[in-house]
């Protein structure tokens, strides 16, 4: 396994003019004009990054309430001078930020969620002592300034009658050493206080919100659902009751309602009064309207009857008191269902999210280190570079690093999905949040933090369910303007109803219908219908070992058409190995061991394969007393006293070795299969034939196979000759192979296929991949490949089996096919509840939308979108990956 390890972190996100390039668009200027067309805010936000030296930064945000909410986040934080794009994803709670640190700081983005009435969570907040050094000094004073500005520092505080430095950052983006390591190097001696401090990492902090939110709304709910159940009683006898039919029985429904309306409903007021001061709507200003209206007229009507009973055009006789129906129970019940709502949602979005957290959770808090010869046990998050770290049996391993002394057998399954353990001895990379099987050792630190192997995947991870994938955006756009059509339309519904409707019933006919629009509209359906498919999709997809770097990538996977694979290191093993022995003297055995002996001081591919069969066979080699290589035909060694030639048939017949024909026979077999035969003499006689090959991986034929049916055309590139790559396309079942395609050719290759009017993914491991995969509409790298593969590609699978690009398109298709569901469901919804709800039907069927109803049904579709999304991580592969 070699994933994503030696990949440094980009402090800061330098944009590339090319990065304007709509993948896969190279060919004509007429793709790029109507792209532009039809895009052009998109090209807009890209150009705007372009011209600033932008970094990125994740803010958690807590307070939002639906779609609405994350899209006022959004343009406040776009109104900052010196931001480029902002995205807030409502159904994860977090807003990516890119801008530029010269003009705007972290801290001036967490002020503007504040102040657009949100409040960012999960940062940390470290102290520093300062060591001989006055705090007024300009060193520190201009040490603090360059603090400021690096990624993750929110803001820095001197605290002069103290000496202290205190830093609030954000710890999945910088920890303390590292601000530490700043201070020093800028010459400020500094010493941290309460070193043993555990960070409580973003997602912690979060779910510990999340937790903090759902108990809050259970105790608002059962308050709600109490005191609401006596309303109902009163509301639904009609008199019938003898008991609850008296005098003054208004007062006590509004003893009963006020206490819901002030407490449990308190958050949606807040809510809709921070959205006014914004000049926006949401769901709170919805409920708000709608709930306080039908709780200000039966306060109002609880308070002077009378004068509604002459506005609905009742006689009234005198010492009448006159009965004017009261809608208390609504109000009421209406705060309770849509805080059970609330409630179930908050659970289901908090399951969403279990994907990163059981990824973090495979970490260890803590790690035994040795410092000056004493071993000591300190927070994870204290271990630096160059650290010797312990390992003992049954531990998990805590950070990345070079083993030292001794050797064991690691089990690397959390990570990789491979399910046996792999031996480990003194060079061997170890990878963080491994578990180490059996035997102790000792390594070295090399990657820590933030760059070690597992929080680049949860890196990913989070980047993958932070990103927007085109088909939400027409969706955003709605429920952007959707609050404000609805206010449009529920007043229409009263005028319509007052006017129209006879003059006893009108007022509250008006009043009905106008309170059940605005409760049954939700808005927040629409705004989660994408995300939490995205956010449970690509943890899935980690959970297999694919990472999705964007719900774009996710979305366009699902629309391939062609898979096209490299043959090297991604269908076959990307190593030579013997396949095939041949003696005519001897027996296998000592043919290996003569010409591996002779091959030991080559440093040819060929050469190492054949060392390898025999180390594998546990074959002491011998030395050889001399070795010549002879270019385009083999090699020349003396072994033992033994003359030995190795290579091909052209070197055979320059040294004049006899070839029977039963050796160039079977020969001319192997190359036909695309093998390479290589003949081996001593002392001028044959002694027998070896074949050695880039073995097809055992896995790919059932990946090709399953690939082909999904319906997909598999292509297979390769620069070697076409007789060598038909024989590996027969052996997996694939029909049209590209062969002697150069590096700089295969984009061409992948040019050509979309130019035929499909959409194209590439598979690829090396660094002549990287064009290709950036070229094609969806790049897959294959982990065990070279860094700068992952980095062009769309998806990285974690492992190098081929069955993971199955996953990866099937985990594509059941992650839109969901979002299609979850988007029907909304744009229906509201499409056929709000006109049912102004009425609609009543004047062909008599049916009136009650409003407690309308609570219920809005209530249920946003939960229904999420319970629809969490389907997901019951996905499971379409082939096995061992």
């Amino acid at each position: 396994m070699k994933p994503l390890a030696a990949r440094q972190p980009r402090e800061r996100m330098q944009v590339r003019t090319d990065s304007l390039r709509p993948r896969g668009e190279y060919h004509t200027m007429g793709a790029w004009n109507d792209r532009f067309a039809t895009n052009r805010g998109e090209w807009e936000l890209l150009h705007k990054r372009c011209s600033m030296n932008t970094q990125r930064t994740d803010l958690p945000v807590q307070g939002m309430s639906c779609a609405a909410c994350a899209r006022r986040v959004e343009q406040g934080l776009t109104d900052l001078s010196g931001v480029a794009t902002a995205h807030v994803n409502f159904a994860t709670a977090r807003a990516t930020v890119h801008y530029d640190p010269e003009q705007v700081g972290l801290g001036q983005l967490v002020e503007q969620v504040q102040r657009v009435g949100y409040r960012v969570t999960g940062t940390a907040e470290a102290e520093f002592t300062l060591e001989d050094r006055s705090p007024t000094d300009r060193t520190v004073e201009a040490a603090i300034a360059d603090l400021v500005k690096r990624p993750g520092v929110v803001r820095t505080v001197i605290d002069e009658t103290k000496h202290q430095i205190r830093v609030e950052y954000l710890p999945e983006m910088v920890d303390a050493g590292g601000l530490i390591e700043q201070l020093v190097a800028a010459g400020v001696r500094v010493t941290p206080q309460d070193d043993d401090h555990q960070v409580v990492s973003t997602e912690d902090a979060q779910q510990a919100e999340q937790e903090r939110e759902y108990r809050q709304l259970r105790r608002k709910f059962w308050i709600a659902m109490i005191l609401s159940g006596p309303l109902v009683v009163i509301a639904m006898s009609h008199g019938a009751i003898p008991f609850l039919d008296f005098p003054g029985v208004e007062w006590v429904q509004f003893a009963l309602t006020t206490p819901v309306m002030l407490y449990c409903g308190a958050q949606f007021f807040r809510g809709a009064w921070s959205a006014f001061r914004q000049r926006a709507a949401d769901m709170n200003t919805l409920i708000a309207v709608g709930t306080g209206t039908a709780y200000v007229y039966s306060t109002a009507a609880t308070i002077a009857p009378g004068y509604f009973a002459r506005a609905m055009g009742h006689a009234m006789h005198h010492g009448e008191t006159p009965m004017v129906p009261v809608y208390f129970e609504a109000a009421s019940m209406i705060i309770a269902l849509i805080l059970l709502g609330k409630m179930l949602e908050a659970r289901a979005k908090g399951r969403t999210g279990e994907a990163i957290r059981r990824l973090i959770g495979l970490q260890p808090r803590t790690a035994r280190v040795i410092r000056e010869g004493v071993e000591q046990d300190v927070p994870i998050q204290t271990v630096r570079q160059g650290d010797m770290v312990l390992v003992r049996p049954g531990e998990k391993i805590p950070v990345d690093g070079l083993i030292q002394h001794g050797s064991s057998a690691v089990d690397e399954s959390m990570l990789t999905g491979e399910s046996l353990p792999v031996d480990k001895t003194v060079g061997d990379t170890v990878y963080g949040a491994t578990l180490n099987r059996s035997g102790a050792f000792r390594f070295v630190a090399t990657q820590v933090g933030r760059d070690t192997v597992l929080q680049q995947i949860i890196r990913l991870v989070r980047d993958a369910q932070g990103s927007q994938a085109p088909i939400a955006r027409q969706a955003d756009v709605i429920s952007g303007i959707f609050t404000p059509i609805v206010i449009c339309i529920a007043i229409a519904t009263f005028v319509v109803w007052f006017v129209a409707a006879p003059v006893e019933i009108r007022l509250t006919a008006a009043l009905v219908n106008f309170v059940s629009v605005l409760i049954i509209a939700c808005p927040c359906a629409l705004g989660l219908a994408t995300p939490t498919a995205i956010m449970v999709g690509t943890g899935r997809g980690a959970e297999h070992g694919v990472l999705i770097k964007s719900g774009e990538a996710l979305e366009t996977a699902h629309q391939l058409q062609v898979i096209v694979l490299d043959k090297t290191g991604t269908i076959t093993r990307g190593q030579p190995a013997l396949t095939d022995l041949f003696p005519f003297q001897g027996d296998e055995s000592q043919l290996l061991h003569l010409a591996a002996s002779a091959e030991r001081g080559s440093e040819h591919p060929l050469g190492e394969a054949l060392v390898r069969a025999a180390q594998e066979r546990l074959m002491k080699l011998d030395e050889p007393e001399s070795f010549q290589a002879l270019a385009g035909h083999g090699i020349e060694a003396s072994v033992s006293g033994r003359t030995v030639l190795l290579g091909n048939r052209r070197l055979m017949q320059e040294r004049q070795v006899p070839l029977t024909t039963a050796a160039q026979e079977r020969a001319g077999e192997w190359a036909e299969a695309g093998k390479t035969p290589m003949y081996v003499a001593a002392d001028g006689q044959l002694l027998g034939l070896l074949a050695v090959a880039d073995p097809v991986k055992p896995e790919s034929e059932q990946a090709i196979a399953a690939l082909q049916a999904m319906g997909l055309e598999v292509v297979m590139i390769t620069g070697d000759n076409h007789r060598t790559a038909a024989a590996v396309a027969e052996q997996v079942g694939i029909t049209r192979v590209l062969a002697e395609v150069l590096p700089e050719g295969k984009v061409g290759q992948i040019r050509q296929l979309q130019a035929e009017g499909k959409t194209v993914a590439m598979v690829g491991d090396g660094i002549n991949d990287a064009p290709a995969l950036a070229q094609a509409q969806v790049g897959i790298a294959i982990g065990t490949g070279t860094d700068v593969a992952m980095e062009a590609a769309d998806i990285t699978l974690i492992r190098g089996d081929l069955r993971a690009v199955v996953t990866a398109i099937a985990l594509s298709r059941a992650t839109l096919r969901t979002i299609r569901q979850n988007l029907f469901w909304a744009f229906v919804y509201n499409a056929t509840g709000i006109p049912v709800a102004a009425g609609v039907l009543y004047p062909f069927w008599g049916i009136m939308l009650s409003p407690i109803f309308a609570s219920v049904a809005m209530s249920l579709s946003s939960v229904s979108v999420v319970t629809n999304s969490l389907r997901l991580r019951r996905f499971s592969p379409p082939v096995t990956v061992s």
